[in-house]
């Protein structure tokens, strides 16, 4: 690998977005004299009464959750966007505001209280990605949604208000900037090249071997070139695929099984249940064919050296742009060598 890349400040390039990111490799020498915590246990119980994501308890808005067995999805009753808003538009002078509608889901991905994807069976995750398809496919068909986006927060350091194992989904009128950003890459890439883009990156990656923490039949996890939090991954189908309805019931529980290998890895990594941000960014619902777009699942966790030691967004990156010390092929190794049996159960 180029001494550039491995011990020398440098930038680079994100192809789904556009943008750069600023890697300083010599600086994990430096000692750490910054904030530490003491880490959290996580032990909870299989049902908690006082918990309005479990089975049977009664949710903030009086309604009764169903003695639910495999997975779960409701309106979020403080839903951050509704459908019957008035639709209006704001124009006055540099002050501009339009109006947004849409529809925000909790998923409940077992009624076991004290799971998390890696601690789940490789059957239960394929449940949720199932339930996943269907509200993919019910929410994009409504006229009035054109994004649908499916995210899971997990951690109450990443702002989890419930421990349940659950994620949302947030489907709107209106496309996001993430997603418009990797639809204009994508489809610049597709018209030019009449390929997907992420699908010549991953033969790329799986040519060099340096970046790749887990593969099967099917999906292959690694960290992005251009990964910007500590132990980023992305999880992307070896076929082109532009959204998670294409997939077949064998490539389902394949997606399963990469979601599970690799959140083993990151709970192994430091011996905790390790928080991220997670979601799967794929075609719009525009009505649009989008044949540009290869749907992937990122990952963002903010732990840096340790359970208790986190990375945050200040100073440079808030003002510049973001910036890392450990590189993509220092977090894949880490990432790679690490056991796909859980800390807990070895």
């Amino acid at each position: 690998m180029s001494k550039m890349l491995t011990e020398q400040p440098h930038r680079r390039y994100n192809i789904l977005t556009g943008e750069w990111i600023l890697v300083s490799p010599h600086r994990t020498k430096r000692p750490w004299q910054g904030k530490t915590e003491k880490s959290a246990t996580d032990q909870r119980p299989q049902y908690d009464p006082n918990c309005y994501l479990c089975p049977t308890n009664t949710r903030a808005n009086g309604e009764v959750n169903p003695d639910y067995k495999s997975t779960f999805s409701f309106i979020n009753d403080f839903g951050a966007i509704v459908m019957d808003g008035e639709q209006t538009e704001y124009n006055e002078g540099l002050f501009k505001a339009i109006s947004e509608q849409g529809i925000c889901k909790v998923i409940c991905f077992s009624p076991d209280h004290s799971l998390t994807l890696p601690l789940m069976s490789v059957d239960g995750i394929t449940n949720v990605v199932k339930l996943w398809k269907r509200e993919y496919a019910e929410l994009g068909a409504m006229e009035a949604i054109n994004h649908v986006q499916i995210f899971e927060n997990k951690g109450d350091i990443m702002g989890c208000s419930n421990p349940h194992p659950h994620g949302q989904i947030w489907a709107q009128s209106s496309i996001p900037e993430e997603p418009r950003k990797k639809t204009a890459t994508q489809l610049a890439y597709f018209q030019n090249h009449g390929r997907s883009l992420l699908g010549d990156y991953l033969k790329q990656e799986l040519e060099a071997k340096e970046r790749i923490v887990a593969e099967n039949e099917d999906f292959v996890a690694l960290v992005p070139f251009w990964a910007i939090w500590p132990y980023e991954a992305m999880i992307i189908p070896r076929k082109h695929y532009s959204n998670i309805g294409q997939l077949s019931a064998s490539e389902e529980r394949s997606f399963a099984a990469i979601i599970k290998a690799l959140t083993i890895k990151f709970d192994n990594l430091f011996e905790v249940s390790f928080p991220y941000s997670g979601g799967i960014h794929q075609a719009p619902t525009d009505g649009k064919e989008h044949p540009e777009w290869h749907f992937h699942m990122s990952f963002y966790p903010p732990l840096l050296r340790s359970a208790t030691v986190k990375k945050f967004m200040v100073g440079y990156e808030m003002f510049g742009n973001p910036q890392r010390d450990i590189t993509a092929e220092m977090a894949a190794k880490s990432l790679r060598e690490l056991s796909e049996v859980h800390y807990s159960q070895s």
